[in-house]
């Protein structure tokens, strides 16, 4: 399977150029990050996806619409592939306001607030990506299937840090990452 990080977020500008969290609650694509997303679509193309899986996560949506126009596919929206809860960037977006906002996507199984309200151990990402690992091993088309996701979910599956609008490569049977260095 592959894992697609959102591109360049209004957040990411601001917190590389400063290193303090702006306050930005579920920001929005820079321009940069549209232009990664459109990247993106453009070298899926010719791949076999069959399944787009998203964080509910404004600029993953984002990333991943293009995709799904151009691969003719919809987008299943799940909370389990969501980033680690840290910075203000991590508060979500109601699923009301998500629906308005994206009506061709379906949200019918995510509840109004979806993000948890206090920061997020590591230990309990590494548990969302235990269980996402195990759902998706299940799957006998794991290997046709897009993750539209963040750095921090992304760390913990593979292990790997990727930068905005960057793609990894993931084989969910093949165990968790033996080391996980949580930095930037």
């Amino acid at each position: 399977m592959i894992f697609l990080r959102h591109g360049q977020s209004e957040f990411n500008l601001l917190f590389t150029q400063t290193r303090k969290d702006p306050g930005i609650a579920d920001p929005k694509l820079t321009p940069l990050g549209h232009q990664q997303a459109e990247a993106a679509a453009m070298a899926l193309r010719g791949r076999d996806i069959r399944r787009i899986i998203v964080s509910p996560y404004t600029r993953a949506l984002q990333t991943a619409a293009p995709v799904a126009r151009a691969l003719g596919l919809p987008l299943t929206v799940t909370p389990t592939v969501r980033e680690r809860y840290a910075f203000s960037c991590d508060i979500g977006t109601p699923v009301s306001h998500l629906r308005r906002d994206w009506p061709e996507v379906g949200f019918h199984a995510i509840e109004e607030v979806w993000w948890p309200a206090v920061e997020e151990p590591e230990e309990q990402v590494l548990a969302r990506a235990a269980l996402f690992r195990a759902e998706m091993a299940a799957l006998q088309d794991w290997a046709h299937t897009l993750v539209v996701s963040h750095w921090g979910f992304i760390l913990a599956f593979t292990g790997q840090s990727v930068m905005n609008g960057e793609m990894i490569e993931a084989d969910p049977t093949a165990g968790p990452p033996e080391s996980i260095a949580w930095r930037h």
